[in-house]
């Protein structure tokens, strides 16, 4: 279930730093159309204990995740699913 227009109007134009001495995992996204699609996961994503970047290319359904250590994935699908995307697997 998506969140945005079936248009795709919504947008944004946030950019995003990722530590190089981070661990970073790259996540594929169902649902996501638009830039409010993107802030909703990065906000949800971001929220989780020891992440420090998020980001989101909603085009190619890709979220990459760096964090201090390696992330449980159920935490972070469940964080995905809660802001109504569904995470479908790493890359």
């Amino acid at each position: 279930m998506s969140c945005c227009s079936t248009d795709g109007t919504c947008s944004t134009g946030a950019t995003v730093t990722v530590d190089p001495l981070a661990v970073t995992t790259v996540y594929t996204v169902a649902g996501m159309t638009c830039g409010h699609c993107e802030q909703a996961v990065t906000k949800a994503v971001s929220a989780l204990p020891g992440v420090t970047a998020v980001s989101v290319d909603v085009a190619a359904g890709l979220v990459t995740v760096s964090a201090a250590a390696e992330l449980d994935d159920a935490a972070l699908s469940a964080a995905v699913d809660d802001a109504g995307y569904e995470l479908t697997g790493r890359v």
